[in-house]
């Protein structure tokens, strides 16, 4: 199951794992463009695959979407937990309350249900694998360039979902791996393709992409071939966050030269 298959990096995801004969069950809820073009091209494709549209916000919902897993597969093998609502301050402004509990509603109580919910059909398979997507405001908040995009709740909220990786690993072992890929700035995720972006300028856009290592934003394609790896070749990894963000959270400090120290040190015998 994908979440978050409407568009997007989910969507690339879900046509990633599609491609590998994996059978893909993907909630739709918002976006409704979006959401109509994903159940024509899933249709399309070969293979038992399942859309429906499903708020995953109200506990009654998830549970019909797990139990027409239930009824159509018996089981469930992967889950990729890919829900949020990535609130942007240069577009909402300051948040009111009602749009901080959508925030963690979406981000991360959404996140929540679902696992909680599906873990039993996860515990049916021989091996099943859970992949959390996160972003890096939860290490960084806001705060520097990124104060533009990340907003406290976002912030905290993906703060929180580590804790829920480390917790579902041990409550999911020995048969179920969960692990956590926090993202960066990724197209049509916090990067171009997004409403966001287009409203910062060249020089906040510039700032953003400067503090990164890597010197750029990155690609849809990079993270479903980390969210495969994950799935597919982490046989022994649960637990564990891997970060992919270019090497925003650690900035753009020089790493200076070593100093030439003193030349008198002398060894006591």
């Amino acid at each position: 199951m994908v979440l978050g298959a409407s568009r997007g990096v989910g969507r690339d995801i879900a046509l990633t794992l599609a491609g590998k004969g994996v059978n893909i069950i993907a909630p739709y809820y918002d976006w409704p463009d979006d959401c109509e073009e994903l159940v024509r091209q899933f249709e399309a494709l070969e293979g038992h695959h399942l859309t429906m549209r499903a708020d995953l916000r109200q506990v009654n919902e998830v549970r019909e979407v797990a139990a027409r897993i239930k009824s159509e597969y018996g089981r469930l093998d992967i889950l990729i937990n890919n829900i949020e609502r990535g609130g942007m301050p240069i577009v909402h402004g300051p948040y009111t309350p009602e749009q901080w509990e959508l925030e963690m509603t979406t981000t991360l109580r959404a996140k929540w249900l679902v696992f909680q919910e599906t873990l039993p059909l996860l515990k049916k398979g021989a091996q099943g694998a859970v992949v959390n997507i996160s972003s890096i405001a939860g290490l960084i908040g806001r705060a520097g360039p990124a104060g533009l995009i990340f907003n406290d709740a976002y912030a905290a909220a993906n703060r929180a979902v580590s804790s829920f990786t480390e917790t579902w690993a041990r409550q999911a072992a020995p048969t179920v791996r969960v692990n956590e890929l926090m993202l960066g700035f990724i197209e049509s995720r916090h990067a171009e393709g997004t409403r966001g972006w287009e409203m910062l300028n060249d020089e906040e856009r510039q700032a953003i992409v400067g503090r990164s290592l890597l010197a750029r934003t990155g690609q849809q394609a990079e993270v479903s071939r980390a969210v495969l790896f994950l799935v597919r070749d982490a046989t022994y990894m649960t637990g564990a966050v891997m970060t992919m963000d270019g090497g925003f959270h650690l900035g753009h400090d020089a790493v200076s030269g070593m100093p030439p120290g003193s030349d008198n040190l002398t060894i006591q015998m």
